[in-house]
């Protein structure tokens, strides 16, 4: 019974931390609408938030804390990268040259959108503060083996939202035939980029 509980726990607690829209789930959502590396991307995130979330309820918190240092570099990298990328994205979205169907289609290599999705994942602190400090202290409130089973729970949150978005947005494609859309689009991920470099500077 308490396994059952603390799986259905992990299950909603991660659901609720993974499914709020940031930086990450900005860009799978611009990938996922180009179709390119979908289950790549998909597959990273997962395993970024199996070791963090695994990590975080082994207790790997409580050292986070004893060195602040580390969460203030991690946010002023975060930041900075996240405002070069906002720009590249506003950029995007009012190069008339950049809204052509077969140039927006043009995919990246491989390892250039996963170095991407792991600096916006890595250097965001906010992921340490989901995964270590909130999923860790309530995970480690369970016993084990109820504890492994929450951790459980978390990790097939991140398993079914990144590759519901990633998946999902692909049948969002036809609809982004037109230059607006892809305006808009970009012009959004520009927005939370931007914002969420501000909350992290301010």
């Amino acid at each position: 019974m308490m396994a059952m509980l603390a799986f259905f726990k992990g299950l909603g607690i991660g659901a609720g931390l993974i499914v709020a829209i940031g930086a990450q789930n900005a860009y799978l959502l611009g990938q996922g609408v180009r179709r390119q590396h979908r289950f790549t991307l998909a597959l990273t995130c997962i395993l970024i938030d199996v070791v963090l979330i695994s990590l975080g309820v082994m207790g790997v918190g409580e050292l986070v804390k004893l060195h602040p240092l580390l969460t203030h570099i991690a946010r002023w990298l975060g930041a900075l990268f996240l405002l070069v990328y906002g720009a590249k994205a506003f950029y995007a979205a009012w190069n008339t040259a950049g809204l052509k169907q077969d140039t927006r289609y043009k995919s990246k290599r491989t390892w250039t959108v996963i170095v991407t999705v792991l600096s916006i994942s890595l250097l965001n602190p906010h992921i340490y503060i989901d995964t270590f400090v909130l999923l860790g202290s309530i995970g480690s409130q369970f016993p084990w083996p109820a504890r492994g089973y929450f951790t459980l729970g978390a990790i097939c949150a991140s398993v079914i939202w990144f590759f519901s978005l990633t998946c999902g947005a692909g049948l969002l494609a036809p609809f982004f035939k037109q230059q607006r859309a892809w305006r808009i689009l970009d012009s959004c991920i520009g927005c939370i980029m931007w914002v969420i470099a501000f909350t992290l500077i301010f």
